[in-house]
């Protein structure tokens, strides 16, 4: 029996890697065995840094909360607690907003918490 290679699926195969690895420097976006490296790596950053980003963000809206807290006269942490308990229920990324876009409207929160 002759040796039966399904050569349609290695292309289709080889192709999506190369094709993923568009715009790569140098032999990481022609050379097969070396895009697939790359492509891989660049992948699992991909996945990581989803994560990370979403971290990133929070930090970024807790930044900029407190800024706006502090120029009212309260910390971050009263203020989140402050908010808590008078079931006041504005996420960080609302919050963060608000005290960058729309500081009257931030000051009217502050206020009704302290």
């Amino acid at each position: 029996m002759p040796r039966s290679v399904n050569s349609v699926a290695s292309h289709r195969r080889r192709k999506k890697i190369l094709k993923m690895a568009k715009g790569y420097f140098g032999a990481r976006s022609k050379v097969y065995t070396v895009a697939k490296n790359a492509v891989e790596k660049g992948l699992t950053y991909a996945f990581r840094d989803r994560r990370n980003k979403k971290r990133a963000f929070r930090r970024l809206w807790i930044a900029r909360i407190n800024a706006g807290a502090r120029q009212h006269g309260m910390s971050y942490s009263r203020l989140m607690h402050a908010l808590s308990t008078k079931g006041i229920d504005l996420n960080r990324k609302v919050l963060a907003d608000m005290a960058m876009n729309h500081p009257a409207t931030f000051k009217n929160i502050v206020d009704s918490v302290k």
